[in-house]
């Protein structure tokens, strides 16, 4: 019972007990006051017996005043079933007009005592009455009716006066109780409504929630199956909303939400209902759509364009004129799914590929989506068995000095070959393990194993080449990395500097605490960090200096033009003096032909990777190329990083 409710209680208890007082004091006094005058017209044994009781009711009215209420109570009724009774047996037995005061005191009984005592002085007087009807019959009671008197008319008069009194007070208090009992009810009801109203509703927009979507949906199905036509569901998933979260706070979030939902609000059709299906994402549901293909193509087609459109209009938020975009997966039901469970994983599904095409995009679902997802499925399940019987392997490929030509270190790229000697590309299973989270299993298999596989080469002599390993950022969840690096680094004996993690530049964007200081615990412990893929992400240079980073790696689409016989090389000379005033080493992947390694020395670019020396090499292959070019290899640079090709 919450604490409302409770105190709600104890005010209904408190005013039944006042109420019961003030009828006591009501009763006492009334009877007191005709009893009183019964007795002065009254004489002999009946006065006596009506001022005994009347001394009774003194006694009563005096222990009410001091709260004894229920003892009062007991005393004042005990005291008129005692005086009637006398008064029966006194005049005229069974017949004598005083029986007529019985039902007024079981009123009383009602009204002052409780089950017991009303179901005691109704067996008293059953008994009673009974026993008078008894001696009566066998003639052991003797009869003798008085003379009828203007007083005994005046006695009766009370009598009815007293009993009316009682009947008028009972009816008025259950008048009372049956209206505060409605009100109580409609009240209930109205709070009810309003709690139920609001587990519909999101709190932050005021829109149906997800579990009212749910229960309507039946309802919609049902009426469309009737009518013969379809229903639509859109789902609305924004764009980059969580940047604007970050950036911005929680609040401007919060206001671009609230002003998304007011404007798809004014612009739904009378047959259109919306709902915030949770966090940035929300849900259109249009009934009435024709049945016909062609008919309800055009529709979808004109309405996701219109709700796009709308989404994409700029936003004035706290000073910030802010302009979102938003990926609508379309699923029509009954063709496509018949629940709701089913229409909305398909809509979100067909709302996924729409953000694949590019985002701020629309997509209708179609069954080759449905195989895709199979697919993934499927992949899925051969990632997890590959993991377990380690199927994976690392390849190695050098990272040069393009002043000297030594190898300084190597960056294992991830391989999963087949029965049939073919590989699958990182390209397809990577992206899959980072969406189903075994990306972490996978990724500490590879930091594990490219650090056992650098510190077997330098073992045998190689202790200038070091290795590079790709980190996801799936792998700074839980913060585990730092620990589990260290562990790694004092199981195998590796030297730190002979370890490198290169980190995409879709980190950097995730400001997060937590994820600087993993990287500022990695650097303590002497390992040095580099930015893959350099220019094709967000390339903040805020960011970068922001992180302790030592490395940038160009990416291969900047540096594979430059092995053209013309080519461009500014850009790659902008990307390189901004490395060089950061402080940062550069290194150039996707090197091919002498040609492109000219023109990066001539940039000054310092280091390189690519087919020119060797393409990626399995471990026992990669042993056999470094004993090749150990001749080469004069002396230690800084080592490099081992990793997934992301």
């Amino acid at each position: 019972m919450t604490s409302s409710s409770l105190t709600r209680a104890l005010d209904v208890f408190e005013g039944l007990a006042a109420k019961r007082a003030q009828r006591l004091m009501q009763i006492s006094a009334v009877t007191f006051a005709g009893l009183s005058l019964a007795a002065l017209l009254a004489d002999g044994a009946t006065r006596s017996i009506l001022a005994a009781g009347l001394i009774g009711m003194l006694l009563s009215g005096w222990l009410a005043r001091r709260g004894q209420i229920r003892l009062s109570a007991g005393i004042l009724l005990f005291n008129l079933f005692v005086m009637l009774s006398c008064l029966v047996w006194a005049s005229g037995g069974i017949r004598d007009m005083a029986m007529l005061g019985y039902p007024g005191l079981l009123i009383f009984a009602v009204i002052l005592g409780n089950a017991y005592i009303f179901a005691g002085i109704l067996l008293a007087i059953v008994c009673y009455c009974t026993l008078l009807a008894v001696l009566t019959v066998q003639g052991h009671f003797n009869i003798v009716l008085p003379d009828i008197t203007y007083a005994h008319i005046l006695f009766v008069n009370i009598i009815f006066l007293l009993t009316g009194f009682s009947v008028f007070v009972l009816v008025k208090d259950m008048h009372r109780l049956m209206a505060s009992l409605n009100r109580e009810n409609r009240q209930s009801r109205e709070r009810e409504a309003t709690i139920t109203e609001l587990t519909r509703r999101d709190q932050l927009t005021g829109l149906y929630n997800r579990r009212d979507a749910e229960k309507r949906f039946a309802l919609m199905m049902d009426e469309a199956r009737r009518e013969g036509c379809n229903l639509a569901v859109f789902f609305i998933d924004l764009d980059n909303f969580k940047p604007v979260n970050d950036s911005l706070g929680h609040a401007t979030g919060d206001l671009l939400l609230m002003e998304l939902s007011r404007r798809l609000l004014e612009a739904l059709a009378p047959n259109e209902l919306l709902y915030r299906f949770g966090g940035d994402e929300f849900l259109l549901i249009r009934t009435k759509l024709p049945a016909d293909q062609e008919q309800w193509q055009s529709i979808l087609q004109g309405r996701s364009l219109q709700l796009l459109e709308i989404i994409r209009e700029p936003m004035q938020i706290m000073q910030n004129t802010l302009v979102s975009t938003a990926s609508v997966g379309v699923a029509i039901a009954p063709l496509h799914a018949s629940s709701f469970a089913e229409i909305s994983r398909l809509a979100d599904m067909a709302m996924y590929e729409a953000k694949q095409r590019g985002r701020d995009a629309y997509c209708v679902y179609h069954e080759a989506l449905g195989r895709a997802s199979i697919d993934k499925f499927l992949m899925l399940k051969r990632i997890q068995h590959a993991l377990e019987q380690q199927a994976f392997q690392l390849w190695y490929q050098p990272k040069v000095c393009l002043a000297t030509g030594r190898v300084l270190g190597a960056e294992a790229l991830l391989r999963w070959p087949q029965a049939d000697g073919s590989f699958i590309s990182p390209e397809v299973f990577i992206p899959l393990a980072e969406g189903s989270g075994l990306i972490s299993p996978l990724g500490r298999w590879v930091t594990e194993q490219a650090i056992r596989d650098c510190a077997a080469w330098q073992q045998q002599g190689f202790t200038d080449v070091g290795v590079s390993v790709n980190v996801s950022p799936v792998q700074f969840r839980g913060s585990q990395l730092p620990s589990h690096v260290r562990n790694l680094l004092r199981d195998t004996g590796l030297p730190a500097a002979s370890l490198e993690l290169e980190l995409t530049e879709s980190l950097l964007i995730d400001d997060g605490i937590d994820i600087r200081q993993q990287l500022d615990c990695i650097s303590q412990l002497g390992v040095s960090l580099a930015i893959d893929d350099f220019g094709t992400g967000y390339s903040n240079i805020s960011y970068l200096n922001r992180f302790c980073a030592q490395r940038l790696k160009i990416d291969k689409s900047f540096i594979l033009p430059l092995s053209g016989e013309s080519a461009d090389t500014s850009l790659v000379q902008a990307m390189l003096h901004i490395a060089d005033s950061l402080g940062f080493r550069v290194v150039a992947e996707g090197v091919e032909n002498e040609r492109c390694l000219r023109r990066l020395q001539q940039l000054g670019c310092a280091e390189g990777q690519g087919y020119l020396w060797s393409a990626a090499l399995p471990m026992d292959k990669w042993l056999d190329y470094l004993q090749s070019e150990s001749g080469r290899q004069a002396a230690a640079v800084d080592p490099v990083w081992i990793g997934q090709d992301i």
